[in-house]
């Protein structure tokens, strides 16, 4: 199973980061910078591994979405062994149709099907629901599924992407969307080296949960209590408000 989504637009603006500063003086940004256009990213994620594909683009129109996202997963068809086992059209047929099992609204599938070899995990964007779009999918035994409205977060390829922008871009200046792309793609470079699989729950989870401790220790800070803030009610008298 793979996944994949696009991120962004980002901007050629200050990314604020961690500093290493001297106590009591506050890390400084320039507030008068130019806008020189944007940068987005597009990503396939195995959660198995931890692997990422990574393009950056200063747009993602379905004439650049497409064809990056057929070869890519050509690409990774080419990786997987050819299937060995020879199934009666309808049995191959109920291998396809159990992954729509519960689901709302099904795709139609076509009469014909190859092997399944893929399934490939998307959101609910137009351009991912184009019929000549999904009917290479089906062409090349690939199993699109599609996240729920509300669900984008069920898309583990959003959390690889946070990670690589926070790497790519925290604590920069870009001046041209051709920076930020070239960051983008180096980030995903470098996690390929020693990619993390996707765990859900996993270190991660842990480790935003220190990264909150750290920021807002118990009893220091507003953004952190142990209990519930009472809200004062109010009760109108003669037509104006007053605190109880």
């Amino acid at each position: 199973m793979w996944t994949e989504d696009e991120a962004g637009p980002y901007q050629t603006l200050p990314y604020p980061g961690y500093h290493w500063h001297p106590a009591g003086e506050p890390v400084r940004y320039p507030h008068v910078y130019a806008r020189e256009g944007t940068a987005k990213q597009l990503t396939l994620f195995h959660p198995a591994t931890g692997a990422v594909r990574v393009k950056g683009v200063r747009q993602s129109t379905n004439a650049i979405l497409h064809p990056w996202l057929k070869a890519e997963v050509a690409a990774i068809l080419a990786t997987l062994p050819e299937p060995t086992e020879v199934l009666r059209p309808a049995e191959n047929r109920r291998r396809w149709e159990r992954w729509q099992e519960g689901l709302s609204v099904r795709i139609t599938l076509p009469q014909d099907l190859p092997p399944l070899r893929l399934l490939l995990v998307l959101d609910n964007l137009a351009g991912h629901l184009t019929p000549s779009l999904v009917l290479w999918f089906f062409a090349h035994g690939i199993m699109p599924l599609y996240t729920p409205l509300g669900g984008s977060w069920l898309n583990m390829a959003e959390s690889i992407q946070r990670i690589l922008k926070r790497r790519a871009l925290d604590g920069t200046h870009p001046k041209r969307p051709e920076e930020i792309i070239a960051w983008l793609e180096a980030a995903a470079e470098g996690w390929n080296r020693e990619p993390t699989p996707f765990v859900w729950g996993g270190k991660r989870k842990a480790r935003r949960e220190r990264e909150r401790q750290r920021r807002h220790p118990i009893g220091r800070s507003g953004a952190c209590t142990t209990r519930a803030l009472s809200r004062p009610h109010t009760a109108k008298h003669n037509g104006y408000e007053q605190l109880k």
